[in-house]
């Protein structure tokens, strides 16, 4: 299938369709209990936060939001069900890379669930910590690492760490 992929800021015109996609996805990779939080994450419409266009349709969005002056944070990223297994979240990730490193950073912070870890570890990224039920009943957090392009020398990974809090 020949799909054509396009990335635009978020507007707050996205924002049912952003909750549909949280609604799809759930409860297989996100906690029901999370739904606020994204929906208020929306509302402040975020510097960073993109829809990934698929034809006329939002078929994912993510955020890359600024950490400190060495990091950045991938928030809220969501593929579309319908879309899964054509290539899109490789093309999210590919954007993410390229937004880190045209940003000058190396060090990309993933907070990842359980069932979604895997997913990013196919692109490099590490666990370093691991919270049970750190997304809600039954949905463990799992804390990432990913390195964008060209390492950071002096970077060192945080430890591996299992939280229980």
């Amino acid at each position: 299938m020949n799909t054509t992929i396009a990335f635009r800021p978020y507007t707050h015109a996205d924002r049912e369709a952003c909750l549909e996609l949280f609604d799809e996805n759930c409860p297989e990779f996100f906690a029901p209990n999370e739904r606020d939080d994204y929906a208020n994450f929306l509302d402040a419409e975020p510097e960073g936060y993109e829809a990934c266009i698929v034809g006329d349709r939002i078929a994912g969005a993510f955020g890359l939001i600024a950490g400190n002056a060495r990091r950045m944070h991938l928030n809220w990223i969501l593929l579309d069900p319908k879309f899964q297994g054509l290539g899109i979240g490789s093309a999210i990730m590919g954007r993410i890379t390229t937004l880190a490193m045209a940003a000058g950073i190396h060090v990309v912070d993933i907070a990842a669930s359980h069932k979604s870890a895997s997913f990013f570890a196919k692109f490099g990224a590490v666990a370093t910590a691991t919270t049970h039920d750190g997304w809600g009943p039954g949905m463990h957090r799992v804390d990432m690492e990913l390195r964008a392009g060209k390492p950071d020398a002096s970077f060192e990974p945080a430890p591996i760490r299992d939280r229980h809090d």
